[in-house]
């Protein structure tokens, strides 16, 4: 399909710089089939039924973005996947100036060396020394944020660190938050509790290729990146048996709901899996291991507003966007939310 397909007008003070608070205080455009209603996050529980299933992602964000230098340059990084115990594949910003066998002084006694250069101007980076990465980036690093808000801002700062982290992160790797479920606080948990509504989790390490611009004409010619994920048996047996039992599994967020489409097999069982999955969701595909989503708004042109033109079709997307523009939601990470029930 042409990508031009996908374009929509969005004014720019529709983005939000920050979330709302209280976080579930977000609102939430709610298409229930052919119905659409203008909702908040506290009503989550009255729009789902007794036995349904939300699933999260439980992947941590880590400070993935480091400032350094090589000699007189200053060389910018993102992290974006793990390729070993102490290497990170990472977009470069500057990296012309790089070549294989550099050392990047990132400060804080903090030094990676590059080298393999990517058709796609990453480089893969190795970190010296014994401590684990995770502590480095600690010292060095800061709260990667998606570029439309830290173009805005002039970068992360204190308040990131807790706001960019969903109720769920436990397992470190993320260079990007799975941004629906920050919507959640243990007071909209319960309710959803008290609802009949239960709760599991997986892990997608979501990575800084989320944000990539779709640069082909054609959807057949978009090369995506690939994340890595794990469902264990437990989880995958528990949404295969929710809907068994007539409840319905709604993915939070488009991570969660691109893993369990990974796992999920021909016959609609989903199934364990651990490693990587680039799959890529355009209208014509056959959903087979969820019932419903909860995402924030994307953007024109992207992967994701393609996924869900996919799950809802594309006129009723842009229709559904035109009306969220209209009645002043926000939008992307730090944004409102939207419950999508096919």
């Amino acid at each position: 399909m042409h990508v031009d397909l996908f374009d929509f007008e969005l004014p720019t003070d529709r983005i939000a710089l920050r979330p709302a608070s209280p976080r579930d205080a977000a609102r939430m455009l709610v298409l229930d089939g052919d119905a659409t209603r203008d909702l908040g996050v506290r009503d989550l529980p009255s729009c789902l039924r007794p036995g349904d299933l939300l699933v999260f992602n439980d992947t941590r964000v880590i400070p993935a973005q480091l400032e350094g230098r090589r000699g007189d340059a200053t060389i910018g990084a993102t992290l974006h996947k793990r390729e070993g115990p102490r290497r990170w594949r990472a977009f470069v910003r500057n990296g012309r100036r790089l070549r294989d066998g550099d050392a990047i002084d990132f400060g804080a006694g903090v030094t990676a060396t590059a080298s393999d250069k990517g058709d796609d101007g990453s480089f893969a980076l190795d970190f010296a020394g014994d401590e684990p990465v995770e502590l480095l980036l600690e010292r060095a690093g800061r709260m990667p944020l998606p570029p439309y808000i830290a173009s805005k801002r002039g970068g992360a700062d204190a308040r990131d660190a807790e706001d960019y982290q969903t109720l769920f992160a436990r397992e470190a790797g993320a260079v990007a938050a799975p941004t629906a479920a920050l919507h959640f606080t243990p007071e909209l948990m319960a309710a959803l509790e008290a609802a009949g509504i239960g709760h599991a989790t997986l892990t997608l390490h979501v990575g800084a290729g989320t944000f990539l611009p779709v640069k082909a004409d054609d959807t057949d010619d978009h090369r995506m990146h690939a994340e890595w994920g794990r469902i264990d048996r437990a989880t995958a047996d528990r949404l295969n048996a929710i809907r068994a039992g007539g409840g319905r599994v709604i993915a939070v967020g488009t991570t969660s709901l691109r893993l369990i489409e990974s796992a999920t097999d021909a016959d609609g069982q989903v199934q364990p899996f651990e490693g990587d999955t680039a799959i890529f969701i355009t209208p014509g595909y056959r959903f087979k291991g969820i019932d419903g989503l909860m995402t924030n708004f994307h953007l024109p042109k992207s992967t994701l507003f393609m996924l869900v033109s996919a799950l809802m079709g594309r006129e009723r997307m842009l229709a559904a966007y035109a009306h969220a523009i209209a009645a002043e939601y926000r939008f992307y990470s730090y944004g409102d939310a939207s419950l999508l029930l096919p």
